[in-house]
């Protein structure tokens, strides 16, 4: 069987990491236009500004930390904040979009800003400047017949409404982003089809495993946190099946594969407990239309559960998703034994797999785990799928113009030659757009070294540069992919 015809190869960036003007077009503040630079041994901070003029700084994008009162979230002299500018896409994305059909995209993931759209999230008219920047990039898209898939969420709530409501912790935010998510499904039909809700919403309930400590209060916020995205969402997708029957809506899960470290049943629990937590939590609320039977441990577990009215049994069942769709970037290991071979990662550090190698930030290499994925998810949901974010960051080494990135090929070739298999298999996968196709500022740790894409952008750490792009040997490999529907990956 493998690659249907019409399978959608591409790419994928998010508004935050790559459109920067962010005082431009009467685009609101979100948290990521203050949240500094790190490393993979330095957290991200967000910055803020007290009612006496003093400042300081905290973990305050997990809610980790919470703000002083009277503080404000905002810049402070002698930080940078790479998200700012991004990679400047919202000046050059005629550019980009043009090498992006060079390699011959079939799809581009990409995120509409809310902030861009309502400045604070509760005006009562949208931006028009907004409204018009997107319609360009649609267009231009759709210039070189490639299909936009959209994130309506992307991390970006609007500044006003994390600092003066508490986020999606207040069911006022619900209304406020069905208000947003009307308009633009409307603003843009017939020119975007497909559409995701919340990028990797299962993020924060992956937080309460990862840092047990946290304690209930911050568990209690993330349960309701989660509840009222699944209410906004479920929104939406009502929204869409009623007035744009022709859309295909989506949810979006960070993929959180895990095998148990040794065959102890109590190791066998564990990640199964943890597939519930992390993975069908999320996915089973959003593609089923209710919390699985599980939710109750769950709930036990992080002794807090959250508050839900009569109403919301409704919307969710009536606002399941079309598709599944999901980021893949490595796999973990579950025990429950002590053990010290320890790795860093994505906001954490976990156990070392010894049948896996390693990235220069601690994530595993395991294409066998992104089949693992799909055909435990299409047994599940049975609903069509998309990777929406797969890849490698790793340094890249500009040299005559070009980066000679073999390792970043042979990422890819593994991934896809699995992703072979699980269609053979019987999985529905119909796309797959690998993350950060041009170079963008790292969502984990601030940093532009940490490179994904098959385009370099000359920038680095502290935000120098041209901002001019080259191509990499990846380019050209991929372009051959596209070409030859997945079966030429040498």
């Amino acid at each position: 069987m493998s690659f249907d015809k019409n399978f959608f190869w591409g790419g994928a960036i998010a508004a935050n990491q790559a459109e920067g003007g962010y005082k431009e077009g009467g685009k609101g503040e979100i948290l990521h236009d203050f949240l500094t630079a790190g490393s993979v041994e330095k957290r991200r901070k967000v910055t803020y500004i007290n009612k006496d003029g003093s400042t300081g700084e905290l973990d305050y994008s997990f809610g980790f930390e919470e703000l002083p009162e009277g503080a404000k979230i905002g810049e402070v002299e002698g930080y940078y904040y790479p998200n700012q500018e991004g990679i400047d896409f919202y000046h050059r994305y005629k550019e980009d979009i043009a090498l992006l059909a060079e390699m011959g995209f079939k799809m581009f993931r990409m995120s509409i800003s809310w902030a861009r759209i309502f400045p604070n999230g509760i005006e009562e008219a949208p931006n028009q400047e907004g409204l018009d920047f997107y319609r360009g990039i649609f267009e231009e898209l759709k210039k070189y017949n490639i299909e936009p898939l959209v994130t309506l969420h992307h991390f970006d709530t609007p500044l006003f409404i994390e600092e003066k409501l508490g986020g999606f912790s207040n069911r006022k935010a619900i209304d406020l982003f069905e208000k947003y998510t009307k308009t633009v499904l409307d603003e843009y039909e017939g020119l975007v089809k497909y559409w995701l809700t919340f990028n990797e919403i299962n993020i924060p309930i992956a937080i309460t495993a990862l840092y047990k400590e946290l304690g209930t209060k911050y568990n209690k916020k993330i349960l309701q946190t989660l509840h009222n995205e699944f209410i906004a969402s479920a929104r939406a997708v009502k929204y869409a099946h009623k007035n744009h029957p022709e859309y295909m809506m989506g949810c979006m899960i960070a993929g959180m594969a895990s095998y148990p470290l040794t065959p102890d049943p109590n190791d066998i629990l564990l990640n199964r407990y943890n597939w519930e937590k992390m993975t069908f939590y999320c996915g089973d609320v959003m593609v089923k239309g209710k919390y699985g039977t599980y939710a109750k441990r769950i709930w036990d577990e992080l002794k807090a559960k959250p508050d839900i009215e009569k109403q919301d049994f409704e919307d969710l069942s009536e606002g399941c998703v079309d598709m599944y769709t999901f980021s893949y970037y490595q796999t973990s290991v579950a025990t429950t034994h002590e053990n010290k071979d320890r790795v860093s990662g994505n906001f954490s550090a976990g156990i070392r797999n010894e049948y896996l190698e390693y990235s220069d930030w601690g994530w595993s290499y395991d294409p066998k785990g992104l089949r693992y994925y799909l055909e435990v998810i299409y047994d599940r949901y049975e609903k069509p799928i998309m990777v929406v974010e797969n890849g490698l960051g790793a340094y890249d080494k500009l040299e005559d113009n070009t980066i000679y990135d073999d390792y970043r090929i042979d990422y890819m070739r593994g991934h896809i030659e699995e992703m072979k298999i699980a269609i053979d298999h019987g999985v529905n996968l119909i796309g797959y757009t690998s993350w950060g196709c041009i170079d963008l500022v790292s969502a984990g740790t601030g940093e532009m070294s940490k490179r994904y894409g098959f385009i370099y952008v000359d920038k680095d750490d502290e935000g120098n540069g041209t901002l001019k792009r080259y191509k990499k040997k990846s380019f050209e490999w991929y372009k051959k992919v596209i070409e030859s529907n997945g079966q030429d990956l040498d």
